[in-house]
This record gives C-alpha cells, structure tokens and sequence, in this order.
C-alpha cells in the first residue's frame, strides 16, 4: 500500500526519484541471505518428513501422502523459530548432498525403532497364531500391505490404540524435536554406535515378542504333552482329527487369562522401547 502511494505521488511529481530507488535498494535480498532462509527450513523439513515416513500410525499406507505432507509442513513452521540457524550451504555442492542424507537418516533411524517397538506385538500374534493352528489364517495388512495373520492383526491393533490413547505419539514427537538439539543441523549426525543400537533391537524384538508368548506357549506344549500320551494309550484314536479343534479352544481360553497381565507388559515394553528410542535421540 506505501509503494503504491510513494509511485502516486513519484507520478504527481512531490517525491524524488532517488528517494524511491532508495527504498526499492532496500528491498534487495542477497543470495546469501536467501539460501539460509530456504535452508533454515528445509533442512528440518527433511528430517520430519524422513520421520513421519518411518514412524508408525503417520507413516501407515492407510494415511494419505497429502496428509503427511500438511502434517509435516506444519511441525516445520512450529519448530523452525526456536533451532538454531543452519548453516549457509550450496544446496547442489557436495556438502549440501551429505546434509541432505544425514538429516534423512537421523529422521529413518528415529522413525524405524518406534516401528520395531510396535511390530514385538504383531510377532507375538504371530507366535501365538502358529501355536495354536491359526497360521493359515492370515489377512494383508492395510498400514504395511503384507499378509500377517488375525491374532497379528488383532495386537497390532491392540498396541496402537493404547499408544495413541497414552499419549505415546506425543512423546515420540517431542523425542525428534530434541533430536535437533542433540544432533544440529550441518553437525555430526549419527555415529556407527547410535546404528548398532537400532540393530540390536533385532534381537529385543524376538525376545520382547517371546516374552508375551512364553504362558500360551508353556500352556499348550502341556495340551500336546497330552495328546502324545493319548496316542500312545489309544492308538486307534486320530489324534490330528481331535487335537486341532482342542488346541484351538485351549489357546483362544488361555489368551483370554493371558489379557489380565497384558496392560503391565505393554507398558513395560513401551517403556524400554522409548527408552532405546531416547538413547538415540538424545545421545551425541
């Protein structure tokens, strides 16, 4: 609205033409100051994507790629006041390259090992389901597009509505908003030992996931301790014919005792989960 009067008046002749080639200098931005404007958001922006790419509920296949986009382009412009300022890097040079697949990385890496804290569920559902008989049936899974089986399903489903129902999501977030504190942008990133960290979750998975099957899993090796010593006593019986629907019943009945505990155990796995998980972030 001033430019327009300020050339009004240039146009009636009551202000001087150096005057408006003053101010029209200082409206020039120099390449400098432009590419750390850009880069002040763009290099966050790498991150959280990278993130809500990898994290689960966000990251699901169910969940529309123009809503990760919003939701990303919103955390940005919330978080990017209170960093610090990136570093003034050519975005096509080298270094510009590495910062690219650092920030990338850190958001991959952080997403990656909430998605294995969730998936110690779905691989107990799926010891359970081979347990009892169940592992033909299986569904494909709409957030990842594999085939899992029901009892899978059923925990998956379990575990996230608890995880967004305690506020889980919340504090996942927070975790990758420090991370920015922890590892700067242009800084150091990721070492082999924050790495190694997400690789030994591999075997936390199977040992987290066997930790809830152990009670059916005991239970049932008793029920097929019975069935051999009923094949033994009674030959003629088919032990297969009988055996399948028994074990199914007994499973389906011990999963209902086994639910009693499980809100302990989930919280427990939860709480080392993001403890792994706050290893990585906040660790230099």
């Amino acid at each position: 609205m001033i430019d327009c009067i300020r050339a009004y008046h240039l146009l009636l002749g009551k202000v001087e033409p150096h005057r408006v080639a003053g101010a029209m200098q200082e409206l020039i931005i120099s390449e400098e100051q432009l590419s750390q404007f850009i880069g002040q958001y763009l290099w966050p922006l790498l991150r959280i994507s990278a993130f809500y790419f990898a994290v689960p509920v966000i990251g699901a296949r169910t969940v529309p790629a123009r809503v990760r986009i919003i939701l990303t382009l919103f955390t940005a412009i919330i978080i990017v006041p209170v960093l610090p300022p990136a570093p003034v890097v050519s975005f096509l040079s080298a270094q510009g390259f590495m910062m690219v697949v650092q920030e990338v990385l850190i958001g991959l890496a952080l997403g990656f090992a909430m998605q294995v804290v969730l998936h110690v569920f779905v691989l107990a559902g799926q010891f359970m389901a081979m347990k009892m008989g169940l592992g033909f049936a299986a569904m494909n899974d709409p957030s990842s597009g594999v085939s899992v089986t029901i009892l899978s399903q059923f925990y998956l489903l379990l575990s996230t509505l608890l995880f967004l129902s305690s506020n889980g999501h919340l504090v996942v977030l927070q975790l990758m908003i420090d991370s920015f504190t922890t590892f700067p942008i242009g800084g150091a990133g990721m070492n082999s030992a924050h790495f190694m960290t997400i690789v030994d979750m591999g075997s936390w998975l199977f040992s987290a996931g066997l930790l809830i099957t152990l009670p059916l899993f005991t239970s049932l090796l008793i029920v097929n301790m019975s069935f051999g010593v009923m094949s033994r006593s009674a030959p003629q019986m088919n032990v297969f014919t009988v055996g399948f629907p028994i074990t199914l019943i007994f499973g389906f009945i011990l999963m209902w005792f086994t639910f009693a505990n499980f809100l302990p155990v989930y919280f427990e796995i939860m709480e080392e989960g993001i403890g792994v998980l706050r290893t990585l972030a906040l660790t230099p």
